[in-house]
């Protein structure tokens, strides 16, 4: 069985206690994980607190830091093969999908390598000719990134990129489902020659979370994951007043109008929620269909479902593989049991296969109003479907959800695309495409799915905060002491 360690103050090492991780395709053990304690949370802290000081990081100038990062991102992409074997063995998700993503995380690296020499403050023009005022802009100090199983690694980069290219230290804590790819990528970043505690990384649960996020050094909490536990998170950080960014889950609505490409509309709607097998944060659950085209859409969505291949992740052919857990594949199969009892039917899929592994068929649902299927996230391969009259109509339904992360918008009317764009109250709207991404391009979302931004110049600034510096010119007395100036 495979062994991972903990990195702690450039260290590695075996968490206070351990646990088997199971491969999600088979249900079997595979590897021993680390898991870290209260106590080692707060060694990790404080090593990263010390190197936050320490000469060799806070003396460091920025293109010195944009540097390392430059090499990190070259080390990231030439381990690529081998992370990606490492997150499709221990999450389930599928190698084609791992491979393309985290090829594309080292251009993450390189963006923020680049920024880094780029956090600019500013010169003020005070109306008093006898000062000089500036903004400095420094790093916050030591941030807590936590981040969970799925696509880790590009949600590390767009988390420990900008945080380094700002001068932070950090502590990362990656899931307890499947945390392998992270604890190998720790590697990488001590062989790109960050010194000792500027990045540390471990793994754990309950406990673990708990003692990160209310430790009294933690200045910053990014975090990506649910609304429940953003929740405990903003309870802990009143121990440290830490701020946080919090990326959260969505229901996203995925709008398409009669006078759309269908054709292309089904294959980004199938792209949009049955990729990385439903399981990502922006997956566009919610499909909104006119009622003119709402039958032979849904037809042609029910071809292409059944036509997706679902196999072991390892293989190049497979389309959809297993789920991470087998927690998370009951409790979709008890939602959509709650949704069907409310009215739903089921289009296609709805039942988990017989077998070994955690496996979940693509699955669409037509919906009623109201249905459990249209408000709760099902983190996995379900897409829910209304029909809808008009624009107005179609924009009500969109925005009636407390999430507010993404959104898609299908139509060959650009004066309607621009009204769309205009109502719809998502932290990203996307227009006859769906799930493009760039580092240059900030993603984040309101309401349920959080606040705060990741990528662009938007996220580096999360990690700063403004110094403001008087300086006085005048060399002659000052006159009144009891007199603001």
């Amino acid at each position: 069985m495979d062994r991972f360690q903990q990195l702690i103050d450039g260290v590695f090492e075996d968490g206070a206690q351990g646990f088997d991780s199971l491969d999600p395709a088979t249900g079997t053990p595979w590897a021993r994980m680390p898991m870290a304690s209260a106590a080692d949370v707060d060694r990790a802290v404080r090593a990263a607190h010390r190197a936050f000081h320490a000469p060799d990081w806070a003396g460091m100038t920025a293109t010195a830091r944009g540097r390392l990062l430059y090499r990190l991102a070259d080390l990231v992409q030439a381990a690529a093969p081998r992370l990606a074997a490492l997150e499709t063995r221990d999450t389930g998700k599928i190698i084609r999908e791992t491979s393309a993503q985290i090829a594309y995380v080292a251009e993450y690296y390189r963006y923020y390598a680049g920024l880094a020499d780029k956090i600019e403050g500013a010169h003020l023009p005070i109306d008093k000719p006898d000062m000089e005022v500036w903004l400095r802009r420094e790093p916050v100090g030591v941030v807590a990134c936590i981040v969970p199983w799925n696509s880790q690694l590009f949600l590390t980069a767009v988390k420990l990129g900008p945080a380094l290219a700002a001068g932070c230290t950090v502590v990362l804590k990656a899931s307890e489902d499947g945390p392998a790819p992270l604890l190998d990528f720790a590697r990488l970043v001590v062989e790109a020659g960050f010194p000792a505690g500027v990045v540390n990384i471990l793994t754990g649960g309950h406990e673990a979370g708990q003692a990160l996020t209310s430790h009294p050094l933690v200045a910053h909490i990014a975090f990506t994951g649910g609304p429940e536990t953003a929740r405990h998170i903003v309870r802990a950080s009143a121990e440290n007043l830490a701020s946080t960014s919090l990326e959260l889950g969505g229901k996203s609505p995925f709008i398409v109008f009669d006078d759309a490409d269908l054709e292309s509309a089904a294959n980004a709607q199938v792209a949009g929620i049955f990729a990385a097998t439903g399981q990502s944060c922006v997956a566009g659950s919610r499909l909104l269909v006119q009622n003119t085209v709402k039958g032979a859409f849904l037809k042609r969505l029910k071809q292409k479902a059944e036509a997706i291949h679902i196999g072991a992740p390892q293989a190049m052919e497979t389309e959809v593989g297993p789920l991470c857990t087998a927690r998370q594949r009951d409790r979709i199969a008890g939602l959509i049991a709650r949704s069907v009892a409310a009215g739903a039917r089921v289009v296609t899929g709805g039942t988990a296969p017989a077998g070994p592994g955690f496996f979940f068929p693509p699955t669409i649902l037509d919906c009623p109003q109201n249905s459990p299927a249209l408000q709760e996230e099902f983190f996995g391969p379900v897409l829910s479907v209304q029909g809808f009259d008009t624009e107005a109509e179609a924009l009500h339904l969109a925005n009636a959800t407390a999430y507010g992360l993404a959104s898609g918008v299908f139509t060959q009317s650009l004066t309607r695309a621009h009204r769309m764009i205009r109502g719809l109250r998502a932290g990203i709207v996307w227009v006859n495409t769906y799930r493009a991404v760039s580092p240059i391009a900030p993603f984040g979302g309101h309401g349920l799915s959080g606040h705060g931004r990741e990528g662009g110049m938007a996220a580096a600034l999360d990690y700063t905060t403004v110094k403001t510096v008087w300086l006085r010119t005048s060399d002659a007395p000052i006159p009144d002491p009891f007199v603001m100036r």
